[in-house]
């Protein structure tokens, strides 16, 4: 008996959210949808009982790509979902898991290892927070209960857990019954909270408020035009008064929907019924931005790793500063989050907040490399991943097409023409796509963006309601013309 045939009878036995059994109306798609949106709202804003203020957000820079909400019950968000998919992709890109993916029984099993894997994740995400120092447990409360901080540790671990496995099978319920996918819906909602946040805040940084509109105002109340219209005052207004996120916003905004839109598309017929046409688009990011999380999350992981080997004065891989790598290869390896992470003198200024020497200029140029080389490298391999991981790859597609009755004009009408023609056009599109991305990211990340979002996290969320937008447009269609939802393998 192989390993495959002992785990499979077990991952079948996980619990998992039913599949509709039959077509579930776009009202009702919409409803879960909205619920489930709600109750991330909700579990953001339950606190995490018995833990200290003194404890630290590890993933505070990884915030608006991660949708969790610090020190709340879902602190870990999809972390433990995208790194369990990092491990079981590599797992088996690499081989050493040997899966067809395009055999609906080889991707049942994929997808119950990587459900066991989130909740393998969820732990060790969380442990090493808790025996860390870095979610502490309130004495306070241990005192008042008579417990030792042990069973508040444990009372944490546990909460942890709960909130973990929420998002995970309300990911789950979004996937099947609701409109596009859980990851990307919470992805949305955290980081258009951000963007909210980094409009309106009227709270204090830096001598300055976090928002663009009360920081434009305290700005023209309190600073002369003179200096408004010299050199620095002009450079002042462009970093820190908010200028350049608000133009790299618009721009960020305006590129991602053309990039969106642009698309090969594929002419199809439908060998029963003359006259009937189509075209099946693929997009210039046929993967979606997607192995984007995947390459953050990866970074995310490493730099939890360095942090807590230096936490225990093992500094070989670098000295941290809370969650700031100082130097070592954790500060190459970290992500660029906005210009006082590659602009020098920007740099110097960060740098001298927590004490720090700066790093020297050809260190900040190594850094920017290697942030590309990581965006653009793990682009390409993660989206190629994610193709044959998700059954968008030309094998899968070729089969939902002929399923679906149609056929490609001036070719046989089998599974293997198809095949042939898509197999042109979908993995060259998903390289391209993959390193386009990447690249779209590094230059968003470069520039910043309004709130606390991140290059990054405005990127995916442009990206994602732009694909919920024509998820929600595909099933309007599929409502009204029910032929059409035997190309998606829906009843």
């Amino acid at each position: 008996m192989t390993l495959r045939d002992t785990l499979e009878p077990f991952f079948n036995k996980l619990p998992a959210v039913a599949s509709p059994e039959k077509h579930v109306h776009f009202k009702d798609k919409l409803w879960w949808t909205l619920g489930v949106l709600v109750l991330y709202f909700a579990l953001a804003n339950v606190p995490l009982f018995g833990m200290s203020q003194d404890s630290i957000d590890l993933f505070e820079s990884y915030r608006a790509f991660f949708a969790g909400a610090s020190g709340s019950l879902i602190l870990l968000g999809i972390g433990p979902i995208v790194t369990a998919s990092i491990v079981l992709q590599l797992l088996v890109g690499a081989d050493i898991i040997k899966l067809d993916l395009s055999d609906p029984r080889d991707q049942s099993f994929f997808q119950g290892a990587q459900k066991f894997l989130v909740f393998v994740m969820i732990i060790l995400e969380a442990l090493p927070q808790l025996l860390g120092g870095y979610i502490q447990p309130d004495p306070g409360l241990a005192s008042t209960l008579g417990v030792g901080l042990g069973v508040i540790t444990l009372l944490l671990l546990v909460q942890i857990f709960i909130g973990g496995t929420l998002i995970l099978f309300m990911d789950e319920v979004v996937s099947k019954w609701g409109i596009g996918s859980g990851v990307g819906l919470f992805i949305v909602a955290g980081i258009s909270q951000q963007i909210v946040t980094g409009i309106f805040n009227w709270e204090f940084a830096n001598g300055l408020p976090v928002g663009l509109i009360p920081k434009w105002i305290y700005i023209a109340q309190n600073s002369g035009a003179d200096y408004l219209l010299s050199g620095e005052g002009l450079m002042f207004l462009l970093v820190n008064g908010g200028i350049l996120a608000l133009l790299s916003t618009v721009v960020i905004f305006l590129l991602v929907v053309y990039v969106e839109s642009t698309r090969i598309e594929i002419p199809l017929a439908h060998s029963a019924v003359r006259g009937a046409r189509g075209r099946f688009p693929v997009k210039l990011i046929y993967a979606s931005v997607l192995p984007m999380i995947l390459v953050r999350a990866l970074q995310a992981n490493i730099q939890m790793v360095g942090i807590i080997l230096s936490s225990r004065g093992i500094n070989f891989l670098g000295e941290f500063s809370g969650s700031k790598p100082l130097n070592g290869i954790m500060y190459y390896m970290a992500p660029i989050h906005s210009p006082y992470d590659w602009i020098p003198s920007l740099v110097r200024e960060s740098f001298a907040s927590y004490g720090a020497t700066s790093p020297a200029t050809w260190q900040i140029g190594l850094h920017v490399i290697t942030d590309a080389i990581m965006l653009i490298g793990g682009g390409i391999i993660f989206a190629l991943f994610w193709i044959e991981t998700t059954g968008m790859g030309a094998k899968p597609t070729a089969q939902k097409i002929f399923n679906s009755g149609m056929q490609i004009p001036g070719f046989r009408r089998n599974i293997s023409s198809i095949e042939k023609v898509m197999q042109r056009y979908i993995p060259k599109v998903t390289v391209i796509g993959g390193a386009f991305i990447g690249l779209l990211t590094l230059v968003a990340s470069l520039l910043g963006t309004l709130g606390s979002a991140g290059g990054t996290g405005l990127l995916l969320t442009v990206s994602i309601v732009y694909r919920l937008y024509e998820d929600i447009a595909s099933e309007q269609m599929m409502e009204m013309h029910p032929m059409i939802r035997s190309f998606f393998g829906e009843q």
